[in-house]
C-alpha cells in the first residue's frame, strides 16, 4: 500500500518523470510530449508555492497531485500516477487526500482542467463537466473538459 506524503522541492524530479511517463502513456506524439516539456515539468519553487503530495510505495514515488490556488478558487493543476501504479487505487487515494486538502482549507469545491484521457477518472470520484476548454497544440485543436468537484455544507457531492 502507498503513503501519501508532502512533496518537497528536491522531488522536482522524480515528479516530472511521473508526469511526462504518465501523459506519454496515452500515446500522444512525441512532437507534442515536447510540446508539453515545460508545462509537465515540476520545478522546486511550484512545489513549495502550492499543495504538493507524492504517493510512495515501497520508498519509490508513483505518483503526486499539486493543488494551485487561482484568482476563481482551488485548480487541481496536476494528479499523475505512473502507468506501471495505474488501476491499483493510487490516483483514487490521490484524489480523495487532494479533496480533504481543499475541504480543510475551507473551499467548497476545486476545479480540474483534465486531460481527455482522465475525464471518466474524475467523473467516478464524483466530478462534473461545467465546461470546455480550448486549446492548441503543434497546429491541432484540443477541447478539454472543464471539471468541479463540489462540496455542500462540507458534505462531497
Amino acid at each position: 500500500m502507498s503513503e501519501i506524503l508532502r512533496a518537497k522541492p528536491d522531488d522536482a524530479a522524480a515528479l516530472t518523470e511521473i508526469a511526462h511517463a504518465a501523459k506519454r502513456h496515452w500515446g500522444y506524439p512525441e512532437t507534442w510530449m515536447a510540446a508539453w516539456r515545460d508545462t509537465l515539468t515540476m520545478r522546486p519553487e511550484f512545489i513549495t508555492t502550492n499543495v504538493a503530495y507524492i504517493a510512495v510505495e515501497n520508498e519509490r514515488p508513483v505518483g503526486f497531485y499539486v493543488l494551485t490556488k487561482e484568482a476563481d478558487g482551488l485548480h487541481l493543476d496536476h494528479l499523475w500516477i505512473l502507468p506501471s501504479s495505474m488501476g491499483r487505487g493510487i490516483g483514487r487515494a490521490l484524489f480523495e487526500h487532494a479533496a480533504a486538502e481543499v475541504n480543510r482549507f475551507g473551499f467548497r469545491s476545486v476545479k480540474i482542467e483534465a486531460d481527455p484521457n482522465a475525464e471518466g477518472f474524475y467523473k467516478r470520484m464524483g466530478a462534473v463537466r461545467v465546461g470546455t476548454s480550448t486549446s492548441e497544440t503543434c497546429g491541432e485543436r484540443r477541447e478539454l473538459p472543464l471539471l468541479e468537484y463540489r462540496w455542500s455544507g462540507g458534505v462531497m457531492e
